[in-house]
């Protein structure tokens, strides 16, 4: 038997279907086209997981489960989507509509949840114990596993560490608070950085990579611009380092995890990033004598933990 994953992002649905060794076999994928009615969007998750069994060559017959792993709040018990600001959802019957149309047990969890214990069970945690994950996307996402299992919280909503405040009267976040982690470390924050950095930079490195156009920054720009020796590029990274650096410390220094990962988008500039978030964490955190400490590290599965995750949300 097969379980299905489904990863819904701000910008992507995308499914897979896993089989017992974790390996994907077959793929589903559509664009999420957020914010639009919420009926739509599953339209499109549907399509895209019968586009993902007809991929593994296979039938719905053979699948033992769907896992969703989603965006924003959610509640187990009723199966709802209780709040998502990035995709405009408010208690959407998300495990009744997928229920309803496949005939099997669905299971819905937060997609930072997911991909933390589809990266801690099947990535880069290797079965630690207790493992935080950063994503480092549209938004600032964050998962907590604990002796292997997801830390949800009384309501389901544990490990919204992208909402912790960082600055005090600081930037609006989309969640309606100001001065939130996401608001600075997010892929999304960090282009704002670099399009501000760029206004008063005219000679920089970046508008060429950008071809002179606001609209082509990405994640990437400003670290590419800072590996060619460019000055303001390396401002954006110094700049976005430190506000990272500021969540993870607050991070290590409540959980005392064994392992903090970084996934995501900016994730994927690997020891370039890690390297000097490392240096500021010594520095800072709260256990700088303790024979142990926190190991830092990127993620390795990619886009794939969140769809493993949400796959072995059945366990």
């Amino acid at each position: 038997m097969y379980k299905i994953g489904i990863d819904l992002g701000g910008t992507n649905i995308a499914v897979g279907v896993a089989d017992e060794n974790l390996r994907i076999i077959g793929r589903g994928q559509r664009k999420t086209n957020a914010p639009r009615p919420y009926e739509q969007i599953f339209a499109d998750i549907i399509a895209a997981t019968e586009e993902a069994i007809v991929s593994a060559g296979i039938t719905v017959e053979d699948v033992m489960s769907i896992g969703l792993g989603t965006p924003g709040s959610i509640d187990k018990r009723t199966g709802l989507i209780t709040y998502a600001n990035n995709l405009d959802f408010r208690n959407v019957p998300a495990v009744l509509i997928l229920q309803n149309h496949f005939a099997k047990p669905v299971y819905l969890e937060n997609d930072a949840n997911a991909a933390a214990l589809g990266e801690c069970r099947a990535g880069a945690g290797n079965g630690v114990d207790s493992f935080i994950m950063i994503t480092l996307g549209t938004g600032v996402g964050s998962g907590i596993i604990v002796d292997g299992k997801i830390l949800g919280g009384i309501n389901y909503a544990a490990g919204e560490m992208g909402h912790m405040v960082i600055i005090k009267d600081g930037s609006r976040c989309t969640c309606g608070r100001r001065g939130c982690w996401e608001s600075y470390s997010s892929a999304r924050a960090l282009v704002q950085q670099t399009r501000d950095i760029m206004r008063s930079n005219q000679d920089s490195l970046m508008w060429q990579l950008c071809d002179d156009s606001y609209d082509n920054i990405n994640g990437q720009t400003a670290f590419r611009a800072a590996k060619k020796g460019d000055e303001a590029g390396k401002l954006v990274v110094k700049n976005y380092i430190a506000f990272l650096a500021t969540g993870i410390v607050n991070i290590i220094n409540i959980f005392q995890p064994a392992m903090v990962c970084i996934g995501g988008g900016i994730g994927k500039e690997g020891e370039v990033l890690l390297e000097p978030l490392r240096h500021v964490i010594a520095r800072e955190r709260y256990s700088c004598n303790a024979d142990r400490q926190t190991e830092l590290v990127a993620a390795s599965l990619g886009n794939d933990a969140g769809i493993l995750g949400a796959a072995l949300l059945n366990e």
